[in-house]
């Protein structure tokens, strides 16, 4: 019986013995400015935050940890990034600071590179997320989330709507859209693009 063991791979200088995977390094390259990924300490205060966690089927925190173990396609099938609203609230309630709101988006951008897209409901909120773009220059939440939970939730409007009502209590959404200046000029940009687009 050979008990030699074999010699471990070689460490670069200032890497830990025991790397991260690939995949979590790609996260944090590809996330503007410092992640802070690392520094998650799996305490639950973001999907707890989340007006969307009830329709996600893996938490931030958990995603974050299969990011972290170099599972690279659980965590781009899952729906979760499809479900941030950009509200930043968990990014703010971070006891370390992770950027998790800046992660969704390289999650997403991964996942349509990837051909991994969600084409369910998370679809359609994302198409939502869009047109509200289109139509005011920025999102609005308020009306994203009531729209999604009347077609795909209606069971848990009345949580929702408690969540909101606090939500709505620290400024932290608007009753009404909110339209941003010369929001015409924005139209024609993003009409170009969709002509570029077609002629591709």
């Amino acid at each position: 019986m050979n008990t030699t063991a074999e010699p471990a791979a070689p460490v670069r200088e200032g890497e830990a013995a025991t790397a991260e995977p690939s995949f979590l390094r790609w996260i944090e390259n590809n996330t503007p400015g410092d992640s802070r990924l690392i520094m998650c300490i799996q305490c639950g205060t973001c999907g707890g935050s989340c007006p969307s966690g009830p329709d996600m089927d893996h938490s931030p925190r958990q995603v974050f940890a299969m990011v972290r173990a170099g599972l690279k396609d659980e965590a781009l099938s899952s729906n979760t990034p499809w479900y941030c609203v950009s509200c930043y609230l968990c990014t703010v309630r971070c006891p370390q600071e992770v950027h998790i709101t800046d992660i969704m988006y390289t999650l997403k951008s991964k996942a349509i590179e990837e051909g991994m897209a969600q084409v369910d409901a998370a679809k359609v909120w994302s198409e939502t997320f869009i047109g509200y773009v289109e139509e005011y220059g920025r999102s609005f939440e308020l009306g994203l989330a009531t729209r999604h939970n009347i077609r795909h939730r209606p069971m848990g409007m009345t949580r929702a709507a408690s969540l909101g009502v606090g939500m709505l209590a620290k400024g932290r959404i608007d009753l009404t859209p909110q339209v941003i200046e010369d929001v015409g000029q924005l139209r024609l940009i993003l009409w170009k693009a969709k002509e570029l687009e077609a002629e591709q």
